[in-house]
């Protein structure tokens, strides 16, 4: 009797075992990131940051990945999230690199009840008034990276300065909150200039333009090719040794600052990562990242690190569905490489520090010299009410 009772006590703990491995392998995340295009480089460089994370937190096996291309654009994004869900039965997604994109498959993530974890896009909306408790941002709000350097810039004795970026969503966003601090601090905007978003390869009007306004700085926001253009061409044009450039730090990312070149050397940036952050969590990541990849991890890398530690975290607290991943994401927090980083119960937003630093010469190369940290930006609700 005794033997029989203990057989079926083991076939019964044996059978949970397997029911919460098979519950654990069950768990599919829709990887939906570009591929192709003007931002085909970042999508590869969040994509290698999540799974690095997966592989460290021992979850590589236990997650089904399946990875569309979005393109950057908005139709194909919607088109590809409805495919993740609707077809393929994701429990959650992660990605997005586009403001634009996510904007346009809001709607379908709200109403499907899938969470999204936003590894990129910065579209103010999403965690403001158009925010979901079923979006979760890792990355940034445009507002969070521009807001904070308007009101640092007006500090350091700058008095007016001149704004410039391409004609969409983000660079709108990025342009206004930052005009908007600055302003409010005390500071004066005396020109700005939106370009051809994907278009511009002639800066050169753009930046006479510019010059004749008399600012005491030009502000941009910029990235990939064009950011690489127009740094070029803000020196080669005379700019640079007159009128000194600051921007949101994408300008100058460690994704691309090499092929800027000397030109961005001097630029002063800021962001919620660089590499060159000094802390213990940071160094480590550092180090396993050029040992796995053989190049410096930039900022897309560590959203899409984040992206993947926020959802093992969640896992971890016993999230196993669409629904206990999404009420877990909102208590995900702990340090890691960009500093310490909470989602912000009122936004689904992540809270965390912005650095501001200056790219200099390293030798033969760049790197980023911190010049200051303002700590745990906040965005305010911004009309959200989480449901």
């Amino acid at each position: 009797m005794k033997n029989h009772l203990m057989a079926a006590l083991m076939a019964c703990a044996s059978a949970a075992f397997v029911a919460n491995t098979a519950q654990a392998a069950d768990i599919k995340i829709g990887l939906l990131l570009p591929k192709s295009g003007p931002y085909a480089a970042l999508g590869k460089e969040i994509e290698d940051g999540f799974t690095m994370a997966l592989e460290e937190g021992g979850k590589s096996e236990e997650f089904k990945i399946v990875s569309e291309d979005s393109e950057a654009k908005p139709q194909t994004g919607v088109a590809k999230a409805r495919k993740l869900v609707l077809q393929d039965e994701v429990d959650a997604m992660v990605g997005i690199v586009s403001s634009a994109v996510l904007g346009a498959v809001r709607d379908f993530v709200d109403s499907s009840k899938v969470p999204l974890v936003v590894a990129n896009a910065g579209n103010d909306q999403a965690t403001g008034a158009n925010c979901s408790r079923y979006i979760t941002r890792v990355s940034f709000s445009n507002g969070q990276v521009n807001r904070p350097m308007g009101e640092w810039m007006a500090r350091i004795g700058i008095k007016k300065v001149y704004t410039m970026a391409p004609d969409y969503a983000a660079g709108h966003q990025m342009i206004d909150t930052f005009s908007e601090a600055f302003k409010a601090a005390g500071g004066e905007i005396v020109g700005s200039e939106y370009t051809p978003f994907g278009k511009t390869q002639d800066f050169g009007p753009y930046l006479t333009k510019a010059k004749a306004a008399s600012p005491d700085a030009i502000y941009v926001f910029y990235a990939g090719k064009e950011a690489i253009t127009f740094v070029k061409q803000y020196d080669s044009f005379g700019l640079k040794k007159d009128i000194p450039l600051y921007g949101s730090g994408f300008l100058t990312s460690p994704l691309y600052v090499a092929a800027e070149g000397p030109a961005a050397i001097g630029v002063t940036t800021a962001l919620h990562y660089v590499p060159t952050i000094n802390t213990p969590e940071n160094k480590a990541f550092v180090k396993a990242f050029k040992a796995k990849f053989d190049r410096a991890p930039s900022e897309y890398a560590v959203q899409g690190y984040d992206a993947g530690r926020v959802l093992v975290e969640a896992v971890n607290a016993g999230a196993t569905d669409r629904e206990s991943i999404t009420e877990q994401l909102s208590k995900v927090s702990y340090s890691g490489p960009r500093g310490p980083l909470t989602i912000d119960p009122a936004t689904n937003n992540v809270v965390q520090n912005i650095y501001v630093y200056e790219t200099v010469a390293d030798g033969d190369g760049l790197t980023q010299k911190m010049i200051g940290t303002i700590g745990l930006v906040r965005d305010p609700a911004n009309g959200c009410t989480l449901k």
